[in-house]
C-alpha cells in the first residue's frame, strides 16, 4: 500500500504566488519519512494535504490505488490516517488511559476488549500503568507527546502523521521518540511522515524531502 501524490500544488489566492507546484512523491509503508524545511516554507500545509485536513489546488492525493476526494475525505481521515500533533492537543484534565478512550470512542472503532487495547498501545509507547491513569497535565513533555502517540496508534490506521513532534522535547526525550517512531513504522508496517525543521530528527528518518526554495528535493 502506498500513499501518493500526483502533481500536488498549493497557494492561497494568487497562482504565481504558490507554496509549491506539481510536487509527485510516493510514501511507503515500513518506513519513516521526513518532510525537511524553514518556517514558512509550506511543509505544515502539505502535511496537512496528506493527512486530509486540506485539499490541494491542484494535483492527487491517493492511497492504495484510490484516490481521495472530496466525497471520501471524511472516511480517509476516520480509517486511514492518524495525525499527531506538536501541540499534543490532550485533554489535560483527563488521564492517559481517557484520552486515548475518547479517541476511540469518536473513530467509533470496536474492539473485543477495549480496556486491554488501550493499555496494550499505552504500554507500547513507554507508559507504565502507574502513568496511564495519572491527569495528564502530570506528565512531562515527553510522556503526554507518547500518549498523543498511542492515541493514533490504537486506531492502527497504515499512515501516522506528525507535525513537529519533537519540537518542544529536549535532545534524549526527542531520540526516544524518534526511536519509537521508528519501531512503529518499521515493526508494525505503517507509512510514518514526520513535519520537522530538526536535521537531526531528518538524519534518523529512512528517506528525507527538504522543501526549499517552493520545490521539493529528495534526499535520500
Amino acid at each position: 500500500m502506498t500513499l501518493k501524490v500526483e502533481n500536488i500544488t498549493y497557494y492561497y489566492s494568487n497562482p504565481e504566488d504558490y507554496l509549491f507546484k506539481d510536487v509527485n512523491e510516493s510514501f511507503e509503508k515500513g518506513k519513516v519519512y521526513s518532510i525537511l524545511g524553514q518556517s514558512g516554507s509550506g511543509k505544515t500545509t502539505f502535511l496537512s494535504i496528506l493527512a486530509g485536513l486540506d485539499k490541494p489546488k491542484a494535483g492527487t492525493l491517493s492511497f492504495d490505488g484510490q484516490a481521495i476526494k472530496s466525497s471520501n475525505l471524511t472516511s480517509y481521515r476516520k480509517k486511514t490516517v492518524s495525525t499527531v500533533f506538536q501541540a499534543y492537543n490532550l485533554l489535560t484534565y483527563m488521564s492517559a488511559y481517557d484520552n486515548v478512550k475518547t479517541a476511540v470512542k469518536i473513530s467509533a472503532v470496536k474492539f473485543d476488549d477495549e480496556k486491554a487495547t488501550i493499555v496494550e498501545a499505552l504500554a507500547k509507547v513507554g507508559l507504565s500503568e502507574d502513568l496511564i491513569y495519572k491527569p495528564v497535565s502530570k506528565l512531562s513533555g515527553g510522556q503526554q507527546q507518547r500518549v498523543a502517540i498511542a492515541r493514533a496508534l490504537v486506531l492502527n490506521h497504515d499512515i501516522i502523521i506528525a507535525d513537529e513532534p519533537t519540537g518542544n522535547l529536549d535532545e534524549e526525550t526527542t531520540n526516544q521518540i524518534v526511536d519509537l517512531f521508528k519501531k512503529i513504522a518499521h515493526e508494525d508496517n505503517k507509512i510514518v511522515i514526520i513535519v520537522t525543521h530538526e536535521s537531526e530528527v531528518a538524519a534518523a528518518s529512512d528517506i528525507v524531502f527538504t522543501l526549499k526554495h517552493r520545490k521539493f528535493e529528495r534526499e535520500n
